[in-house]
């Protein structure tokens, strides 16, 4: 589509990779296994690549590495769309995993 030059995709490339790494490694460090997640990209006025998203429950799926069973694991948004219930109470077991590990969030204005 020509959107982005190569080396704009590079850098795309370059920065998801990072970011799934640094995101494995933090849920791996509370017992959560990150089995997939989205992003928004998106380029600043000056030209900068950032991560122009949030990081949760919503733009995850995260697994309970301690629990084999295949809907009991789940704690992100796919017990929602399965009907499986706890909703809040996955999400909140995230938030209360995530809160001794997760540096401060940064909002730029």
């Amino acid at each position: 589509m020509g959107l982005v030059s190569p080396e704009e995709l590079a850098a795309i490339q370059s920065l998801a990779l990072r970011v799934n790494t640094a995101l494995a490694e933090l849920f791996s460090q509370v017992g959560l296994e990150l089995v997939d997640f989205k992003i928004e990209l998106g380029f600043t006025a000056a030209g900068d690549l950032v991560v122009a998203d949030e990081i949760s429950p919503d733009t995850c799926r995260l697994w309970d590495q301690a629990i084999s069973d295949s809907e009991e694991r789940i704690l992100d948004k796919d017990r929602f769309r399965q009907d499986l219930g706890g909703v809040v109470e996955a999400y909140g077991e995230v938030l209360k995993r995530v809160q001794g590990v997760c540096p401060e969030p940064r909002f730029y204005r």
